[in-house]
């Protein structure tokens, strides 16, 4: 009986490795929103029934910020996100994890309110930090995981 166990620990163990390493993650071809080329990442990538958003800002379309408020700002961002999530075939009811990046905390409960209207029932895990600063003078970058696929 222990030898049978002692060969079964590795196999076990192969078995479970072994579709970790297969998966590879495919770069899903959607826009980064606001037109904005030429920077070093992809807007999507996905890794088995994963897709992993890199973050967004409250850029419009013409490319500027939707203005200088937190408001204004999240809710672009969370339009964004929606977009990107849509293209790459998922939606906002199927992200389950979100970080938020504030420049300063005391927009929390401004970015709270408009997150709250994005994700009404069963919100995602989320995390929030503040920093010095975003890319493009952004007051706010949301980052997200979200399903996809069956």
């Amino acid at each position: 009986m222990r030898t049978s166990v002692v060969v079964a620990v590795p196999f076990l163990i192969a078995l479970c490795v072994a579709p970790a390493r297969a998966q590879r993650h495919e770069v899903v071809p959607v826009p980064v929103p606001g037109g904005i080329t030429g920077l070093p990442f992809s807007a999507a990538v996905k890794v088995g029934n994963v897709l992993y958003l890199s973050g967004q800002i409250g850029i419009l379309p013409s490319g500027q910020l939707a203005d200088t408020g937190i408001v204004g700002q999240a809710r672009q961002t969370l339009e964004n996100i929606k977009a990107v999530l849509e293209l790459a075939g998922s939606s906002l009811e199927r992200v389950f994890k979100c970080t938020v990046f504030l420049v300063d905390m005391r927009d929390y409960a401004r970015m709270n309110d408009v997150y709250r209207s994005y994700f009404p029932k069963d919100p995602p895990a989320r995390s929030t930090v503040a920093g010095s600063g975003l890319a493009f003078g952004a007051r706010v970058e949301i980052e997200c995981l979200a399903t996809v696929g069956e």
